[in-house]
């Protein structure tokens, strides 16, 4: 399934992934996938296509059974919001409202029903963000899979700016990193996994005025992605060559990290 399309409302970008580990963020989001334009229906996945589409590697039943309760458990903490204008009237509420493991089955499987609020998120799209299921899934780092979700919003720009504070909750920092860790346990596996993806991938640093001239934001640079260009495989080799040219070109990362 080398051809699976994810493709969702940027506002669920927005929404911070807590604590989700990598195999649950393939697990979340190859669900997403399936559920894209399904409406408000019941979508049955059997645990061979949830395996195969997630890339999961350990082959018993109940470890995976275990492995889509926890994420459905982490699911069930984040909350979606509605605000008036006024901001006095707020409705929190969360993205499934059915989630049901069957694995006695002779064909496990899972039924999934979303939300109806949450239906515009997944359903007749007027914008969106749009990668490839595959490359997503077979990143390693958690904080390379969200950068590369969020960066994947600004595709046909090729640049986008956080500031400090929206960067480290979207990619859910712990508080106590300091700037150390944050480049050596967040930005370096950013670099590192995404400049394969992105052509001429940079990250750099804005620094504010004052003592010490503390970080303030961080910017990311690509070469503009073609408005009609597609995410689909041409083949694992093509795929494979022109990730290694991204590399080989990239003026932005030094001989040892090439």
């Amino acid at each position: 399934m080398s051809n699976e399309i994810v493709k969702y409302d940027p506002e669920l970008n927005t929404i911070p992934l807590r604590k989700f580990s990598a195999v649950e963020m393939n697990l979340f989001f190859s669900i997403i996938s399936r559920m894209r334009d399904k409406g408000d229906q019941t979508v049955r996945l059997t645990f061979e296509q949830l395996k195969e589409l997630s890339n999961y590697k350990p082959t018993a039943n109940k470890r995976f059974e275990d492995d889509i309760q926890s994420t459905y458990q982490k699911l069930m903490s984040l909350h979606f919001s509605k605000y008036s204008k006024s901001g006095k009237n707020r409705e929190l509420f969360v993205m499934f409202t059915k989630f049901k493991i069957m694995g006695e089955c002779s064909e496990p499987y899972v039924d999934i029903e979303i939300y109806k609020d949450v239906l515009p998120l997944l359903n007749d799209l007027e914008s969106w963000v749009r990668y490839a299921l595959e490359d997503f899934k077979n990143l390693r780092s958690t904080y390379a899979k969200t950068m590369f979700r969020l960066l994947k919003q600004y595709r046909t720009t090729g640049h986008a700016y956080f500031s400090k504070e929206m960067f480290n909750e979207l990619l859910d920092i712990p508080k106590s990193y300091k700037n150390s860790n944050i480049n050596q346990s967040v930005l370096k596996p950013i670099k590192e996994e995404l400049s394969p993806l992105f052509k001429g991938f940079s990250v750099h640093k804005k620094y504010g005025k004052g003592r010490g001239k503390p970080v303030i934001g961080y910017s990311f640079s690509w070469k503009p992605e073609a408005k009609d260009s597609n995410d689909f495989s041409r083949s694992k080799s093509a795929d494979e060559t022109s990730k290694l040219l991204n590399i080989k070109h990239n003026a932005d990362l030094t001989n040892k990290e090439k």
